[in-house]
């Protein structure tokens, strides 16, 4: 199957080198020289400069895989390509786009004939070995065409991947896996930092990693990662402890208010990588004083 890749980022390059060795042809294309030269050089990409040149290069119905950040990019990328596609074409949004873009998407994509689904990826920079998980939302008959990529790209053609519902459920399916992330993460951070601080114990971090590797029942791929991470840098020195967020989280969360579930621990891993962020914390500014000011107890100068 023919399938033109958008966005050659790490992750867009990785899944169109996937494909490729699946038995596929994947043209490719990037705004970025850069990206398109690092695709070639790396997989062997046949890339072009051009979305139009892309398009043109693709037989019909064609099949189009954005791997662009998401929000404007997205619909920039939607943008340009509508003249260019016809119907019966087939556009995926295979990055971390919020699920109601994903339904206004595939609303303005069906009045032209064009199919839209929405896939949550999932496995990262390991994905090229090891396959992606795939959460696709969207028209099944769509869906069925794709399935040859699909179930190259997954781990295994019967397992890894799936359409999980109509036109938005693939990418919140996948907002939701990122929430869970969120709170496995913390959960595996407090521990180990808990075993750090008890110094009289003289615990070996990765020795315990690697134990619960083995027949534990917190054993998981994060911790597989959590134990590499260790075993490379014990005390994880030059690592800053400023922890970045790129949006599901905040979607869980405010998808859990909505809907009145209570969701605890994905809501306080969230708040904590905010926290993490404040290198001049007014809030603790504000307990010290107040601790001071009912209590005489005093505050540090800093």
């Amino acid at each position: 199957m023919d399938i033109g890749m958008v966005g050659l980022g790490r992750m867009g390059a990785n899944m169109a080198a996937r494909l490729k060795r699946g038995g596929h042809r994947v043209a490719g294309f990037d705004p970025g020289a850069a990206a398109r030269e690092a695709a070639q050089q790396a997989h062997g990409l046949e890339t072009f400069d051009s979305l139009a040149a892309l398009v043109a290069a693709l037989p019909a119905p064609r099949v189009l895989w954005l791997m662009v950040p998401a929000g404007a990019a997205v619909d920039a990328t939607l943008d340009a390509l509508g003249p260019l596609l016809r119907a019966g074409d087939i556009v995926v949004d295979g990055g971390n786009s919020n699920y109601k873009d994903s339904q206004r998407r595939a609303a303005q994509c069906r009045g032209s004939g064009i199919h839209f689904l929405d896939c949550g990826t999932s496995g990262g920079v390991w994905g090229l070995a090891e396959g992606y998980s795939l959460m696709v939302g969207g028209e099944e008959s769509a869906c069925e065409r794709l399935r040859p990529l699909l179930e190259t790209l997954a781990p295994a053609p019967d397992r890894g991947w799936g359409r999980v519902g109509p036109s938005g459920a693939g990418h919140f399916a996948k907002m939701v896996h990122n929430g869970i992330e969120y709170g496995m993460m913390q959960a595996y951070a407090e521990g180990f930092a808990i075993m750090q601080r008890k110094e009289s114990l003289a615990l070996d971090l990765p020795q315990v990693a690697e134990i619960w590797r083995h027949g534990s029942v917190v054993r998981s791929w994060l911790l597989d990662l959590a134990a590499e991470a260790l075993e490379d840098n014990p005390a994880l020195e030059g690592i800053a402890p400023y922890v970045a967020d790129s949006g599901e989280g905040r979607w869980t969360v405010a998808e859990a208010i909505e809907l009145d579930v209570s969701a605890p621990v994905i809501t306080l891993s969230l708040m904590e990588r905010l926290r993490s962020r404040d290198k001049d914390s007014f809030a603790d500014k504000m307990l010290a004083a107040l601790r001071d000011r009912f209590g005489g107890h005093g505050v540090k100068r800093g």
